[in-house]
């Protein structure tokens, strides 16, 4: 009973800190479009926490079409991907080993 408790709460903290992670690649994709001072703690902090998973992606597959770089596309899949299908199935193959 307590195990299930603590699988299920793992999996909401996960999923909320996946949906943070959302706004953040979204906020950081936005920011490339207006250029903004690179010397801003916010932009650096932005920059800090997205590049190198983006870079991760760069490096594995080829998103630069055209000039345009769709590696937080590929991000954004990733977390939809995690959040839809890998936490629920994960938590629920932990509640049964633990019923």
């Amino acid at each position: 009973m307590v195990a299930e408790s603590l699988v299920d709460v793992i999996a909401q903290i996960l999923y909320g800190l996946l949906s943070a992670y959302w706004w953040i690649v979204i906020i950081a994709a936005v920011m490339t479009w207006i250029n903004p001072d690179p010397y801003n703690p916010i932009v650096r902090f932005f920059y800090g926490v997205t590049e190198p998973v983006f870079d991760l992606i760069r490096e594995h597959l080829p998103v630069n079409f055209g000039g345009i770089d769709l590696s937080p596309i590929v991000v954004l899949v990733v977390i939809q991907i995690l959040q839809r299908w890998l936490i629920p199935t994960v938590a629920l193959t932990l509640d049964r080993a633990f019923a």
